[in-house]
């Protein structure tokens, strides 16, 4: 057994920016075999005012981006940074933005039985590469059942609107913390980056968390 670090990992799954600090962190747990991570997923909502249908995203990335330009520019960007950490961003083929209440919470539950990373893994797939709607719960129940969740149980649970308020109050907390932006990474609860930093960056604070513990 290497040495325990705790993770907290705050974003949101329709960030695109929090699937590389996802990977990147990933990556720079590799880099250090002696340290046992227990990385925890922890919710932020980009946009908790969304409607739960979702809106288009063509139209709502070109309220958020009036140059048309910077947004090609920006996911020029990232699908460069996502080839090195094996993602394929497909922006072209993401219809809706949604909100991510409901995708937060199959995370949560998927963090109680043991199949947190499968489901954040196969979120942020959905998502970015194959442009499925993760606001739709039959999508989650179906991200759920192939990282070995029960998909009747995550209906049932989404339909009864369970840890909505929990995941409401944890994307409050990290807002009142000061956290304007995603991806946050928390090592140890000593210290925090701020960004998808390079692998190597992460295992430095990895280093410095675990002398400081």
């Amino acid at each position: 057994m290497g040495q325990p670090l705790l993770i907290d990992l705050v974003a949101d799954v329709v960030c695109p920016w929090c699937y590389l600090g996802w990977r990147r962190v990933k990556s720079a747990v590799a880099l250090r075999p002696d340290v046992e991570p227990l990385i925890v997923w922890r919710p932020y909502q980009l946009d908790p005012t969304l409607p739960e249908q979702g809106v288009d995203r063509k139209a709502y990335m070109a309220g958020k981006f009036k140059d048309p330009l910077k947004l090609k520019a920006v996911h020029t960007a990232l699908v460069e940074a996502g080839t090195e950490e094996g993602i394929v961003f497909n922006f072209e083929a993401i219809a809706l933005s949604p909100n991510t209440s409901a995708a937060h919470r199959l995370i949560r539950w998927a963090h109680g039985a043991g199949r947190q990373d499968a489901v954040v893994e196969g979120l942020f797939a959905a998502y970015f590469t194959q442009g499925r709607d993760i606001g739709d719960p039959q999508v989650l129940a179906d991200i759920g059942e192939a990282a070995g969740m029960d998909p009747v149980v995550i209906l049932q649970l989404l339909s009864e609107g369970a840890d909505r308020e929990t995941v409401a109050r944890e994307h409050a907390m990290a807002v009142q913390g000061g956290i304007t932006g995603v991806p946050f990474a928390i090592f140890g609860g000593k210290l925090a980056i701020v960004g998808a930093e390079s692998p190597k960056n992460i295992a430095e604070a990895i280093d410095k968390a675990l002398e400081a513990a």
